[in-house]
């Protein structure tokens, strides 16, 4: 494969980062993860740190490429709820540490998503959003159901109301796997949290994300300036990872 990548974790105008984020990179297969430790539970950065750790050695201990990407991104994700769940075993239901996730595997000229709760995916090229993940949220089902805007959504007071997460109740939560996405020369992988794309809109994503002028890196830069200014002061954790796809 051959291929740029990305990471940045802003702080926000919050005490503490709980998001956590990696890029695993192998000769056949590479990883995007970003986990986002939800701020109103107890120890959302371990959720995050615990949850992300799962997934990736899973993806490092497997042989590439991944022979069932969609049955691995399901074991991944369950397993890294399962584990999250035990660290809040002894709390009450209220208090048990959670977290949002985004991983999404690229291998054999394609990707595949797997996502829980509001942090995304989006698959972008030449300055336009080919596809994104679409948030297992409230104001999402909203969207769906022709209630409200994207536009409105963006500053809805129940934005930041998730349906699903990883920890809290030990049932496997619902997510979201997707089939493989062929992938084009030139297109830019983006996986964040919610503090990055809640300031910006599709377009403005895509606009930024995809410049060849500057280096992925520098994209990636200033997409989370963008999203801490627009969102300042109250601003979350912004966190991403971004991959340059310039094929085999």
């Amino acid at each position: 494969m051959k291929i740029e990548y990305a990471k940045v974790s802003a702080l926000g105008d919050r005490q503490d980062n709980q998001d956590r984020a990696a890029v695993v990179v192998a000769e056949d297969a590479a990883m995007m993860l970003v986990f986002d430790g939800m701020g109103g539970h107890a120890n959302g950065a371990q959720a995050a740190e615990v949850g992300i750790k799962i997934v990736q050695d899973l993806f490092t201990a497997a042989d590439l490429p991944i022979f069932d990407p969609q049955g691995f991104l399901y074991m991944a994700l369950a397993k890294a709820h399962d584990a999250v769940v035990k660290l809040g075993a002894d709390l009450a239901v209220d208090f048990r540490p959670r977290a949002t996730c985004a991983v999404c595997l690229i291998q054999e000229g394609g990707t595949w998503w797997g996502h829980i709760g509001d942090s995304r995916i989006y698959q972008l090229r030449d300055g336009k959003l080919v596809t994104r993940s679409r948030d297992h949220s409230h104001v999402e089902v909203m969207i769906q159901e022709g209630a409200i805007t994207e536009e409105e959504a963006l500053n809805h007071p129940m934005r930041n109301f998730v349906e699903c997460c990883i920890g809290g109740d030990a049932p496997v939560p619902d997510m979201s796997i997707t089939r493989k996405k062929m992938l084009r020369r030139g297109d830019v992988l983006l996986a964040c949290s919610d503090g990055l794309w809640s300031g910006m809109n599709d377009d403005e994503i895509a606009a930024v994300a995809t410049r060849d002028d500057e280096t992925l890196a520098e994209n990636l830069k200033t997409l989370s300036i963008q999203a801490l200014t627009v969102n300042a002061p109250y601003s979350d954790n912004t966190t991403a990872t971004a991959l340059l796809w310039l094929g085999e």
